[in-house]
């Protein structure tokens, strides 16, 4: 078993970590089951880097990993995400409080039980303001696709979405389950209406923006940090 940390500090998608690759030069990169990850101190708080890999079954798979094997006070997930035209702008930092799987279909009965068994409100009381960064907080849609927008008006109208990714609701449900303060940060990266998606067919698009977003999330990390105030909730 090894050696509790701070906190773990998941990197989802392949492009993410590849954008966060510059910042850990020189440092020691570990193998997991999943992918890379690396031990890290900020602030003095000592952390894991983990690349947990995309979609929604390696997402709640290296949580539940991370949170057994390193024990931390917090999960971090530092990410990307679509938004719904209209509804968000490009570039602005969602701080997520509610999670949907939304691509869960029931077809015997009617789904919503199904929806909110994996439903996730997340508890960030112990968030403490001022944040380092404008965030929107909003509800984060998850689903093992790209968004259909022929389904943003259904989206918009059932669960009050903004944007949607692959994995914020499967590490929220897995950090929900084991009591354990999770903190979602994603940022717009590219917009989707009801006709098309900025950066479907065009993947330099998502590419740069993601560079942009991983990089700006990054760097205000050790502020986000100065706004974990824990001790009430779990030493």
């Amino acid at each position: 078993m090894n050696s509790p940390v701070w906190g773990v500090v998941i990197i989802s998608a392949n492009e993410e970590w590849k954008a966060l690759a510059p910042h850990f030069a020189g440092l020691t990169l570990q193998d997991c089951p999943f992918g890379k990850f690396l031990v890290y101190s900020m602030d003095d708080k000592p952390l894991i880097i983990l690349q947990g890999g995309w979609g929604k079954t390696a997402a709640a798979a290296s949580a539940q990993y991370a949170i057994q094997r390193w024990q931390p006070k917090v999960v971090i997930n530092l990410g990307t995400c679509g938004g719904f035209y209209g509804r968000v702008e490009r570039g602005e930092i969602i701080l997520v409080e509610e999670t949907w799987m939304y691509d869960i279909e029931e077809r015997m009965s009617d789904s919503w039980e199904a929806l909110e068994a994996y439903h996730v409100r997340l508890n960030l009381d112990w968030l403490i303001p001022p944040y380092p960064q404008a965030v929107r907080r909003a509800a984060l849609l998850s689903a093992d696709r790209d968004l259909d927008p022929a389904e943003i008006p259904t989206l918009r109208a059932k669960f009050n979405g903004i944007a949607g990714d692959w994995e914020s609701a499967a590490i929220a449900w897995v950090a929900q389950r084991n009591h354990t303060p999770c903190l979602i940060l994603r940022g717009v990266t590219d917009l989707v209406s009801s006709t098309d998606g900025e950066a479907y067919g065009r993947w330099e698009v998502f590419a740069q923006a993601t560079q942009k977003v991983m990089n700006d999330l990054w760097l205000h990390l050790a502020d986000w940090l100065s706004c974990c105030q824990l001790s009430s909730i779990r030493e």
